[in-house]
């Protein structure tokens, strides 16, 4: 009887998912945000999100991850697809968009694409909450 070669991992994941998986040039805490969000999933894994607006448009997302790297890799993923959208284009980024992406995020970890999507959506809602309030980006 001859025995299966194990799965290699590199072949079994498509060039975008290894891409934004091992991306790390987003990883930043910002000071003094635009917006923020912060979501925390069951697994315990953790995506806070920073994003920078500019005449209603996203000039720039980073975040900080604590967890594994389907979540570094819908992370990467949500802040490329926001970059460069108007706030409200950014709403449309969901997590089967994130998922279809990558191509081969394992379909037990889209609660990672929802977890990272989360993150943005938070951070969205904080900065339409600081541009109506604008003093509050003073004790952010």
């Amino acid at each position: 009887m001859e025995e299966k070669e194990p799965a290699d991992f590199w072949q079994k994941h498509s060039l975008k998912f290894l891409e934004m998986a091992f991306r790390t040039d987003r990883h930043e805490r910002v000071r003094h945000p635009d917006g923020y969000g912060r979501r925390t999933g069951e697994c315990g894994d953790t995506v806070e999100m920073f994003i920078s607006v500019r005449d209603n448009h996203i000039r720039s997302v980073s975040f900080i991850v604590n967890g594994c790297m389907n979540t570094n890799a819908c992370a990467n993923t949500v802040a490329d697809m926001a970059e460069g959208k108007s706030r409200d284009e950014a709403w449309e980024i969901s997590p089967e968009t994130v998922a279809a992406y990558l191509e081969t995020l394992p379909p037990d970890h889209i609660h990672c694409a929802e977890l990272a999507v989360g993150a943005l959506y938070l951070a969205l809602s904080d900065c339409r909450d600081k541009c109506r309030n604008p003093w509050k980006k003073m004790y952010s």
